[in-house]
């Protein structure tokens, strides 16, 4: 079902981080990027890797109409509206190592960008150099994407049967990242690897994605940000203009969309409270 509309109500954001859309793969929610990509201006666009799953498209193809949409909105973007569109490259889009960096207009292609803010300069990574199997061992890597491929597709089948036999919703992938003790060590140890990153090049945090696994954690003086996936997290980093990172999932979105009248920027408040004050932007 397609929710592409043409959207008069948007939400305006200083930046929107992306990461891990996986263009390309049978697994990829086209429809909810499509969706709020539709329904945001914002100043600055990082794609912060693994926006087009090469490594899927190797093995089996997969490319659709609906995935040159998207690349198409957001080169609109940078044409139409003057987004600034940064490309970060990952693991599963890794040949664009043969041309980086790239430069043209609006639409820069590069291995890693640093971010200046009011709280500092961010670090912004794929983080797949931090994950010693994709960085030492891409041939077990690609057969680890398999296997979460083959969870995937075993998910899709349980959720279709979920609402015949009233199960739970349930994640196969989010339950073995939460039991597996192997899989909780490796997602600790990727956060500590990142903080002693950002300590020794003093940056007052990291951005990331590549683990599938969105956060916004204060460690110290460290803040580390991992904007999740379009598979499914279905999650983004927005920076608001007053100052200050958030990160969302698709229903929070929709309920900031819905309370739209009129194109509104979304003002965070300070501290744990994370309902919304929304101020009118100039029509």
């Amino acid at each position: 079902m397609s929710l592409e509309v043409e959207c008069k109500n948007k939400l305006h954001f200083k930046t929107v981080i992306l990461s891990d859309l996986h263009l390309g793969s049978p697994y990829c929610q086209l429809e909810k990027i499509i969706h709020f990509l539709h329904s945001i201006t914002t100043e600055t666009l990082i794609l912060n890797g693994d926006f087009i799953d090469g490594w899927s498209l190797a093995r089996k193809g997969g490319w659709s109409n609906r995935c040159t949409r998207v690349v198409k909105i957001i080169l609109d973007k940078a044409k139409d509206e003057g987004t600034r569109v940064i490309y970060v490259r990952g693991n599963h889009d890794d040949f664009l190592d043969k041309i980086l960096p790239v430069a043209l207009s609006e639409f820069e292609i590069v291995s890693e960008f640093e971010y200046e803010t009011r709280e500092g300069s961010y670090l912004v990574t794929h983080g797949d150099g931090f994950d010693s199997v994709t960085s030492n061992h891409k041939w077990l890597a690609v057969i680890g994407d398999v296997g979460y491929q083959i969870m995937m597709k075993s998910n899709a089948l349980y959720n279709r049967l979920q609402p015949k036999y009233g199960w739970p919703e349930f994640s196969i992938s989010k339950w073995t990242k939460a039991k597996v003790k192997s899989a909780v060590a490796f997602v600790d140890q990727y956060e500590d690897q990142l903080q002693e990153l950002a300590l020794c090049r003093n940056f007052a945090g990291i951005i990331c994605g590549h683990i599938h696994t969105p956060a916004d954690k204060r460690i110290g003086r460290f803040h580390y940000l991992n904007s999740g996936d379009w598979v499914e997290s279905n999650t983004a980093i927005v920076e608001h203009f007053e100052g200050g990172f958030e990160v969302i999932d698709f229903p929070t979105f929709l309920k900031w969309k819905k309370s739209a009248g009129k194109d509104i920027t979304i003002a965070k408040k300070p501290g744990k409270d994370r309902s919304l004050d929304m101020d009118l932007a100039s029509s």
